[in-house]
């Protein structure tokens, strides 16, 4: 089955290290602001209240990854992989200090797994 939200090596190492600096737990959310466009931000649980229109796309290394309805509507045909670029993000994710920032490419699904995707 294929997966909606995937992450490279240098993604999951931060991951890594986010965790052991939150160890009691982070989301990413992927934003849909007008100012940063869409920027990934990792937000400890506690300091983020999920809506009822957010829609989880999967895990990464644990670590649930949401978007609003409205832009996966949008992505929908795509699978999203987090990666990491090596600059300071933003100062409302958690990776803010790490001199790094999490980033996302995406590819379009094929038709066959499209189809698996409905299926499932």
């Amino acid at each position: 089955m294929p997966q909606r939200v995937i992450a490279t090596k240098e993604a999951r190492t931060l991951i890594a290290q986010l965790k052991e600096m939150v160890p009691e737990g982070f989301i990413f959310y992927q934003s849909c602001g007008c100012c940063e466009g869409s920027v990934v931000y990792a937000y400890a649980k506690q300091d983020f209240k999920l809506g009822q229109n957010d829609v989880c796309l999967g895990e990464i290394e644990g670590i649930a990854f949401y978007m609003h309805q409205e832009q996966y509507h949008y992505q929908q045909h795509t699978q999203l992989i987090l990666d990491v670029q090596p600059i300071e993000g933003s100062e409302f994710s958690l990776a803010y200090g790490t001199g790094k920032s999490f980033s996302l490419a995406s590819r379009l699904f094929s038709p066959q797994e499209l189809a698996q995707l409905q299926e499932g």
